[in-house]
C-alpha cells in the first residue's frame, strides 16, 4: 500500500457504489474488474454490473460507444450492483452525458478534463464545457483531473509510443479510486506482471501510472477525503469472485463428472453467452469436449446427436439462437433424450439490444415449439447460483430423459460476486438410467418407463439386446411408427406427465422471512437481489412483506399455490411485460399484480421499494 497522508480526512462508511465509464477502448471493463477483484480480496462483499455497447466499432467519443463498469461493495451483504452511484469516473464528455443522471446528489464526479475539448464536446452536442457549469458544481462534487496529460507526463521517459501511453490512462483513474477507497495497489501490480508477462515494458508503464494516480489523489488538495469500509462477515470457507457465465461453465463441467458422463458442448458464438464456450474450452482435460459449429441449428443438432450416442449434449445461446434451435429441441422432446439448453437472455425482439438484459424468453422456453412439447425450465437467481443450476439441470435431464432449459440472463452472466468454493464431497451424485453392455434386456421396450420418474431407459446404439428406433414421428412403446389416435393421445399425456412428475423431486418453495402476511413479492432470475434488498428495506419500516423466488418455472414447486394464498396480495416484478404473472394468474387464479420494465437494465432496490410501498397502500 502507498503511505497514508495524515493531513487528509478518513471517513468510515458502510458501503459505496463506483462506476467507471469511457469509450469502449478506454479499458473500463478491465479496471472495473480489477477494482472488484481487489475489493473481494480485502473481504468486502461486492457485486458488479458491466455495461458495454453492442456496436463493435462505434465512433470514438460518442454515446453509442460508451462502456461502463459499476461496483457496489460494503461491510454487509450486498444484493445488487447498486442504484445511484457515489462516485462516477468519466473519461470523456460522452461518458458523462450518458451516466451523469445516475450520480447521487453531492456524489463525486471525477472527470478527465483533458478530453473535454471543443471537438469531443461537439460530438455529444455540448455547446460549452459542462464541468464549468455552476449548476453542475452545486449539485455534485466535481473534481477535474488532467488524466491524459498526467499519464503522458508519468511515462515521458518510458520509450512507449503516444498511442501506447494513452492506453495506460485507465490505470491512472484506477489509482485515484484506490486511494479514495483505500484499496491495495500491490494486488493489481501482481496482476499486471502476470497479464503483461510477455511485455515487461507495458507492465512497468501500467504500474507506474497506477502509482501516479494514487499519488495524485494522495497529494493534491482537491482530494480531501478517503473512505474506509470494514470487512464483511462471510461464512468460513474459500472464496473467489466469479461471473455467472464462468459459474455456469464450471457447473456443467462438474455435472458431467458427478454423473460419470462424457459430454459435448456444441455452440455458436452469440452475445452474451459466448463466454461459457470460452470457459469450458479450458477444461479439455476433463471428459467434456467443445464444438464451435457453423450455426445455431448445427449446434443443437450436434447436442441431440451426442445424447443419442450416450453422451450428455449441451448447447448454449441467447434468444435469437434459441429460436433457431426450436425444431431440434422438439426432436429431443419427442425422442426423450437428455440435453441441457442454456439461454443467456438478452433484450429483444430480433437482434434487439444484444448487450442489455431482459427476462423475455420464459414463454418461448415453455411454449416455443410446435405441438404439445413440455420441457423443464429452471432459472438461477445470482451469478454464483449458475453453478448449482447447471448441476440441477443435468440431474433433471438424465434422470427424467428430457431436454432442460436453464434461463440465465445477460446481467447474471456478466456480473460477478464472491463465490464460496463448494466442498466437492458435498455435491450431489447424479444418477442415470443408462443401459450398459450386459444388462438384462428381457421385455425391453423403447418407451418403457420407470415407475417413479416415467423416464425411458437411455440406450446408446449398438448394445446387444437393446436394438431400438427413435425419431420425430410418433411411436408406440416398442418404437414402431404409429398414427393411431389413441396411442398419440396416450403418448402426449405421458410426456406431459413425466415433466409434471418432476414436482415430486424438487424442493418446496419458501418465503423469506415469513410464510404468510400482507404482501408476497414473487420473483425469478436476476430480480432476486433487488427484491430481497427492497423487501428488507420495507420490513425495517414496519411493513408485512415477504420474498419468494422461483428457481423451478416448469413444473412449479408443489406448494406454490398454497404459499400464494397465504398472503393478502402478490406482487411479481419482471423485466418483461408480465410472463410469469400470466402463468401464475392462469394456473392459480390469484390476482397477482405485475410490475414490469424493459429498459435493458436490472431493477434497482430503491425502485422496487417504492413499488412495494405503493402496493401495500392500494
Amino acid at each position: 500500500m502507498q503511505p497514508d497522508n495524515k493531513l487528509k480526512i478518513k471517513q468510515k462508511i458502510p458501503s459505496a457504489t463506483v462506476r467507471f465509464t469511457g469509450d469502449s477502448g478506454d479499458g473500463m471493463q478491465l479496471v472495473g474488474g480489477q477494482f472488484s477483484e481487489v475489493t473481494g480480496i480485502q473481504e468486502n462483499d461486492v457485486m458488479t454490473f458491466p455495461d458495454f455497447p453492442a456496436e463493435i466499432r462505434a465512433p470514438q467519443g460518442t454515446i453509442a460507444g460508451v462502456s461502463g463498469f459499476q461496483v457496489h461493495f460494503g461491510d454487509h451483504t450486498i444484493y445488487t450492483p447498486g442504484d445511484k452511484v457515489d462516485a462516477l469516473i468519466v473519461m470523456n464528455p460522452a461518458a458523462m452525458k450518458a451516466n451523469i443522471k445516475d450520480l447521487k446528489e453531492r456524489g463525486i464526479l471525477i472527470a478527465n478534463s483533458d478530453e473535454f475539448n471543443e471537438k469531443n464536446l461537439a460530438k455529444v452536442d455540448y455547446t460549452s464545457n459542462p464541468l464549468d457549469a455552476e449548476m453542475l458544481q452545486q449539485k455534485y462534487h466535481v473534481i477535474q483531473v488532467p488524466i491524459t496529460a498526467s499519464t503522458a507526463r508519468a511515462l515521458s521517459e518510458s520509450g512507449l509510443s503516444s498511442k501506447e501511453i494513452d492506453r495506460c490512462k485507465n490505470f491512472f483513474a484506477l489509482g485515484i479510486t484506490y486511494w479514495m477507497y483505500q484499496r491495495d495497489v500491490d494486488k493489481t501490480k501482481k496482476w499486471i506482471d502476470t497479464q503483461f508477462a510477455k511485455k515487461p515494458n507495458i507492465a512497468a508503464a501500467n504500474k507506474l501510472v497506477l502509482d501516479a494516480g494514487y499519488s495524485y489523489a494522495e497529494t493534491t488538495e482537491i482530494f480531501e477525503v478517503a473512505y474506509e469500509i470494514s470487512k464483511a462477515e462471510f461464512k468460513p470457507g474459500t472464496y473467489r469472485n466469479i461471473t455467472g457465465n464462468s459459474a455456469m461453465a464450471l457447473g456443467l463441467v462438474a455435472a458431467t463428472e458427478l454423473a460419470g458422463l462424457s459430454a459435448l458442448y456444441a455452440g455458436y458464438p452469440i452475445t452474451p453467452a459466448s463466454d461459457i464456450l470460452h470457459e469450458i474450452a479450458k477444461y479439455k482435460n476433463y471428459n467434456i469436449r467443445t464444438f464451435q459449429t457453423e450455426d445455431e441449428i448445427a449446434a443443437i443438432a450436434a447436442a441431440v446427436g451426442a445424447s443419442y450416442g450416450g453422451s450428455l449434449g449441451i448447447t448454449v445461446s441467447s434468444g435469437p439462437g434459441i429460436a433457431l434451435k426450436s425444431e431440434a429441441i422438439n426432436l429431443a422432446v419427442m425422442t426423450e433424450l437428455p440435453v441441457v439448453i442454456v439461454d443467456v437472455q438478452r433484450a429483444g425482439p430480433s437482434t434487439g439490444m444484444p448487450t442489455k438484459n431482459e427476462q423475455t424468453d420464459l414463454l418461448m422456453a415453455l411454449y416455443g415449439r410446435n405441438g404439445e412439447s413440455p420441457v423443464p425450465v429452471i432459472a438461477p437467481s445470482t451469478a454464483s447460483d449458475c453453478f448449482y443450476m447447471a448441476i440441477e439441470a443435468t440431474r433433471l435431464a438424465v434422470e427424467f430423459m428430457t431436454p432442460v432449459f436453464i434461463l440465465s440472463e445477460g446481467f447474471l452472466g456478466n456480473s460477478s460476486e464472491p463465490w464460496q468454493l463448494p466442498i466437492v464431497e458435498n455435491l450431489p451424485e447424479i444418477k442415470t438410467n443408462k443401459v450398459k453392455v450386459g444388462d438384462a434386456h428381457e421385455g425391453f421396450k423403447t418407451y418403457g418407463r420407470d415407475e417413479k420418474t416415467l423416464a425411458r431407459k437411455w440406450v446408446a446404439p449398438g448394445i446387444p439386446g437393446f436394438e431400438h428406433r427413435i425419431g420425430g414421428i410418433e411411436k408406440d412403446d416398442n418404437g414402431n411408427i404409429s398414427y393411431d389416435p389413441d396411442n398419440h393421445d396416450r403418448m402426449v399425456k405421458l410426456r406431459q406427465a413425466k415433466i409434471d412428475r418432476i414436482a415430486e423431486f424438487i424442493p418446496a418453495l419458501s418465503a423469506y422471512p415469513e410464510e404468510k402476511g400482507k404482501l408476497l413479492v414473487l420473483g425469478w432470475g436476476s430480480t432476486y437481489g433487488a427484491i430481497r434488498e427492497a423487501v428488507e428495506r420495507a420490513r425495517k419500516k414496519g411493513h408485512s412483506v415477504a420474498h419468494a423466488h422461483l428457481k423451478y418455472l416448469n413444473p412449479f414447486p408443489k406448494n406454490l399455490g398454497q404459499l400464494l394464498k397465504s398472503f393478502d396480495k402478490v406482487l411479481i416484478p419482471e423485466t418483461n411485460l408480465g410472463q410469469l404473472a400470466l402463468l401464475i394468474r392462469g394456473k392459480y387464479l390469484v390476482n397477482a399484480q405485475s410490475y414490469n420494465q424493459v429498459r435493458g437494465r436490472p431493477f434497482g432496490a430503491e425502485e422496487l421499494e417504492t413499488v412495494i410501498l405503493n402496493t401495500l397502500k392500494d
